[in-house]
């Protein structure tokens, strides 16, 4: 995972520490708490449209005042996510959209076809610089309006006739390699120009067609009948099929969906795109053939393999020069529209229980919102009404009749946690909760830079010297410990990556700690492992008693240090929060490499009748003399 990079904080990376200010003054006392926290969320879900990696969003009350801190890491634009994290959550009610979409004026078809008359000149005088002999990989780079142009010369890789660029496919299949399309290829996005650079066969493919016979159980079957039912009848209708009545037959008997329109033809494929059961017969057959019954998961199948042909591939490189469409002037028709109900008529929302103890959402409106929610139900009986937050829908729920009273019940399969941030967005839009900055900080990523290189500097020393004093003074075994240190480091650097772990100062502070805690299990081992040798006991029960005796002191240290971690992490700050994880996690790999991966290092590299020779290895000099003591 050399290529994925760490997720950095921002005291590593550099970013904006925001500090708003909740005006709670138009909000009921006893839903202030409610309404900062759904305006967290809003803020939350805001902050994640920018990709910020992992945004901390979180509530300080202080007294009556209510502020919300917002950490951004690597964010570019500032001013940006000021703006948009300073807008006052917008709560609206929208109903499907049954208008007549807008058609271009004149005007506007007549810009189109201007620019796409300008388009067709550009692309030809592009196929003649490339016909002509011009570098086309550079052509592609200067005047190609594509990513495939671009960022890669043009290069889009080998072709499969079934690919999302078949039609170049088409246009390159009677090129020899290196000669450039005679003509532009008229696409309905643009006008594209192909150079067949490459050409390879891939094995075959094959045309086939099947009936399937699937039975109760068998993947994505909705047929009540047992396998042995189905076996029966797909052997009943081996006896009855041909070539010629084959497509009648699946059209009448199969239970693929679409049978009975594709009568069982299934197209062209590969190696690869069907299951191993169905490949294994089809490919070695003849063309013209019927199979015997195949099993799959799916079924009983009766394959009729049409035809088959080499698979070539082709590779290709593009140019690209974009048309203008009907929607770059007039976007797709938003699906829903505004009613005219928002946040404002809404008063609040709160959760309840039906009769079944189901969790359900409620809503109350004012006067005016009262009028408008009824009209809105009364036209759209049987329809949704979708409730959208910040232009995204939180939900959409069905009309089941009018609702004329003001007041009306979200109803569905959630739990109680789930209908509790759906009351808290509803809220967030409902209740008048604008939010102020009153404090911003802009930490600069090379004084990130330089605390995390420092940082990294006293973890690699301290490691360094951890090492050579467990080298020294175990000699054998420390030269294990060390090496079961370096797979400790590499798992939790892969673990950091995998979860994803924001590093912050403190984080690495954790993880630098845990280095350290990291040998405590090796040196409470080897301790003991010298205690036993020095006893005269043999190198093999010395070992097996010194892990055996070592346990549990090392389960009960390190359960102590993870319980203090869990409390840390659940009453502490962001701060505190990260380095608890990473020293968890260190603390939970520590154990895992000292007791499996020490322990094995010693079980492949030490010969017990050899090493109780040489004791001096485990920093033993002599063992005591049992007979003289007695």
């Amino acid at each position: 995972m050399k290529n994925v990079p760490f997720r950095l904080g921002l005291d590593l990376q550099g970013g904006s520490h925001l500090v708003y200010e909740a005006d709670l003054s138009k909000v009921p006392f006893g839903d202030k708490s409610s309404s900062v926290e759904g305006v967290r969320d809003v803020i939350e879900k805001r902050v994640n449209a920018f990709g910020v990696s992992e945004p901390v969003v979180q509530i300080n009350k202080s007294g009556d005042s209510y502020r919300i801190i917002v950490e951004l890491a690597g964010i570019k634009d500032v001013n940006q996510a000021i703006d948009m994290i300073g807008k006052t959550p917008l709560l609206e009610f929208k109903e499907q959209n049954t208008d007549a979409a807008r058609e271009l004026t004149a005007e506007e078809q007549k810009s189109i076809n201007d620019y796409n008359n300008n388009a067709k000149i550009k692309a030809d005088n592009l196929l003649k610089e490339a016909s002509s002999g011009k570098d086309f990989a550079t052509l592609a780079k200067e005047n190609s309006e594509d990513n495939y142009g671009k960022d890669a010369g043009g290069d889009v890789g080998f072709l499969a006739d079934d690919s999302a660029f078949g039609h170049l496919y088409v246009a390159v299949e009677k090129l020899v390699v290196g000669q450039v399309s005679n003509k532009l290829i008229e696409q309905p996005n643009g006008y594209y120009i192909a150079k067949l650079t490459e050409k390879k066969e891939d094995g075959v493919k094959e045309h086939a067609g099947h009936i399937l016979i699937c039975w109760k159980g068998a993947e994505r079957c909705t047929q009540e009948i047992t396998k042995e039912e189905a076996l029966k009848k797909i052997q009943d209708l081996k006896t009855k099929v041909t070539i010629q009545n084959f497509a009648e037959m699946a059209k009448a008997n199969s239970t693929e969906p679409g049978a009975i329109e594709s009568g069982g033809d299934i197209g062209w494929f590969r190696k690869g795109q069907m299951v191993e059961q169905f490949e294994n017969v089809v490919f070695p057959m003849k063309v013209g053939t019927i199979s015997d019954v195949v099993e799959t998961p799916f079924g009983y199948h009766l394959v009729y393999k049409m035809d088959e042909k080499p698979n070539v591939e082709y590779k290709v490189s593009e140019m690209f020069i974009k048309k203008k469409t009907k929607t770059d002037i007039l976007p797709n028709q938003d699906p829903w529209k505004f009613t005219g109900l928002s946040g404002k008529q809404l008063t609040g929302s709160t959760v309840q229980f039906d009769q079944n103890s189901q969790p359900e959402v409620s809503l109350k409106f004012n006067e005016e919102g009262k009028k408008l929610f009824g009209e809105i139900t009364a036209r759209n009986v049987g329809k949704p009404v979708a409730i959208f937050l910040d232009g995204e829908a939180i939900s959409t729920p069905r009309v089941n009749e009018a609702i004329t009273d003001g007041s009306a019940v979200i109803s569905g399969k959630f739990d109680v946690t789930e209908a509790k941030l759906l009351s808290q967005r509803l809220n967030a839009g409902a209740l008048p909760v604008p939010i102020n900055l009153i404090s911003q900080e802009t930490v600069g990523a090379s004084l990130g830079n330089e605390s995390l290189q420092r940082s990294l500097f006293a973890g690699l020393m301290g490691f360094i010297l951890v090492i050579i004093f467990m080298v020294l003074y175990y000699r054998l075994p420390g030269i294990f410990a060390a090496l079961a240190l370096l797979i400790y480091g590499t798992l939790v650097l892969f673990i950091f990556k995998t979860i994803p772990v924001t590093l912050t100062l403190a984080g690495i502070a954790g993880f630098i700690l845990s280095v350290g805690m990291a040998v405590d299990a090796n040196v409470l081992i080897f301790e003991r492992l010298k205690e036993e040798l020095r006893i005269g006991k043999p190198m093999s029960t010395a070992i097996s008693e010194a892990f055996k005796r070592a346990w549990p002191s090392i389960r009960d240290s390190n359960t102590s240090t993870i319980i203090t971690c869990v409390i840390l992490f659940w009453f502490g700050s962001s701060v505190i929060k990260g380095f608890a994880f990473t020293l968890t996690i260190g603390v939970l790999v520590s154990m895992f490499s000292a007791i499996v991966i020490t322990r094995l290092f010693i079980r492949l590299f030490v010969n017990p009748e050899k090493e109780q020779k040489r004791l001096w290895l485990f920093g033993v000099k002599k063992p005591q003399d049992n007979s003289q003591t007695k």
